[in-house]
């Protein structure tokens, strides 16, 4: 029995007080949905993707399934006897791979700070590797770790900054690229794929998991906002330099170091007629809260050709107390995607996936009422960066019975809508 068990599933995995990852045979690892922690499918886990890390989330018990006892546990303290508590360990995966369950552990603390802001996955160890509970959601490979060549991305960037030196945006997207890593600004430099065109200091949300701006007692934030805002001609050099050299090149306002663009609809509608003036090829698009669409409508007369909505839930009781919207509400966000379909715009939603409540029956419900009534292209599956239990506990999260599974709700919804699309990254429109 003893060897059914444990060859079945993968173990848990933990850290001890060092941050030494370990696994533990005699448990099988385990997940959570919600708050409601589950026992993990094998058909649901996939390798640890390449350029994926794991994390030890401090102040945290590890939970388990326990085969013999048919019931999770709470694993602690360190069985192996080593001096010092255990932690749970989570995945954080790389691109274009979404999660279906979160790892399953609890806080030693329920007032304890947040978690850093990033997305946390289930993972075990089996068969002499790490897997994960989820899967490949776009076949891009636009931000495969296996492209981005350091050496190449340092020449390229230091080319561009000696060359533009009165451009203050790409001076901006070099520390982008070579301070924080960021797989858009290393595209741009690179000249492939998508280029980012940040261009906003300021936002009308407060949203609880801004990776730019966290109020004092929230979690850090990764990165640092955008100080200034460019001007049309910078950000028009910007995208030009990037349209002009890429095939199905491109470029997106909108970007984690940037507040809303929106706030500066004349400025994006000014940059977009000097791209356009001079450059007929690729996509432009807006990566937004839809927040304004006063502004937005600027913004599609200009030429812009694709939008991707964010949101984390497609009902107000969940979307407000995240947002927390400052002049603007929940039914301008369902305008302004109104009035992209109407406008002939491709329209995705950029959908924060949170296991328990993204794949809920009743959110489900709501998303296809909406998709019914506006019509819809896409919807990227985004793991979200924030700490679970804060971030459940905020927005006033109740678990919900007869979750679809985040395949599911894929499932339900290609079939209530066959020509509708999923995946991870904007798409190109044009050559």
């Amino acid at each position: 029995m003893t060897n059914r068990w444990q060859n079945a599933l993968p173990s848990l995995v933990y850290a001890d007080s060092r941050g030494d990852i370990f696994d533990y045979p005699g448990l099988n690892m385990a997940g959570r949905r919600g708050f409601q922690y589950e026992r993990i499918n094998p058909a649901d886990l996939i390798p640890l993707p390449a350029g994926s890390e794991l994390f030890v989330l401090p102040g945290t018990i590890p939970v388990a399934w326990d085969p013999y006892q048919e019931d999770f546990v709470h694993f602690q303290p360190d069985p192996a006897g080593r001096q010092g508590e255990v932690n749970a360990v989570a995945a954080f995966m790389a691109p274009a791979y979404t999660q279906t369950l979160l790892p399953a552990f609890r806080k030693k603390d329920p007032d304890a700070p947040p978690l850093p802001l990033f997305a946390y996955t289930a993972v075990g160890w089996w068969k002499g590797k790490f897997w994960v509970a989820g899967f490949r959601s776009d076949r891009d490979k636009r931000q495969d770790i296996k492209g981005f060549d350091p050496e190449r991305i340092r020449k390229n960037t230091l080319n561009a900054l000696s060359q533009r030196r009165k451009n203050r945006l790409i001076q901006h997207l070099a520390k982008c690229s070579l301070t924080y890593g960021c797989p858009a600004a290393r595209n741009l430099f690179l000249g492939r794929f998508e280029g980012p065109l940040p261009s906003s200091p300021s936002c009308n949300a407060r949203c609880l998991g801004c990776l730019s701006l966290q109020e004092e007692g929230g979690p850090p934030a990764t990165q640092d906002r955008i100080g200034f805002t460019p001007s049309a001609r910078e950000l028009s050099e910007t995208a030009l330099m990037h349209l002009e050299r890429v095939r199905r090149g491109i470029v997106s306002f909108g970007q984690g170091c940037e507040g809303e663009p929106l706030m500066n609809a004349g400025l994006l509608a000014e940059a977009i007629r000097k791209i356009r003036a001079k450059c007929s090829r690729g996509t432009i698009n807006l990566n937004t809260n839809a927040s304004r669409p006063e502004g937005l409508e600027q913004v599609i007369e200009a030429g812009l050709d694709s939008i991707r909505i964010s949101i984390n839930s497609v009902r107000k009781e969940y979307y407000q107390p995240y947002y927390r919207p400052r002049g603007y509400s929940y039914e301008d966000v369902l305008r302004s995607w109104q009035l992209a379909k109407e406008a002939g715009l491709h329209v995705s939603l950029n959908l924060f996936v949170m296991p328990g409540l993204t794949d809920s029956r009743e959110e489900a419900q709501r998303l296809s009422e909406l998709i019914e009534r506006f019509g819809l292209d896409l919807i990227q599956l985004r793991n979200h960066n924030i700490d679970p239990d804060w971030y459940l506990g905020r927005i006033g999260f109740r678990d919900e019975p007869g979750c679809l599974g985040i395949k599911g709700l894929m499932k339900y919804l290609k079939s209530r809508f066959p020509r509708l699309k999923f995946g991870y990254f904007n798409p190109p429109l044009r050559d």
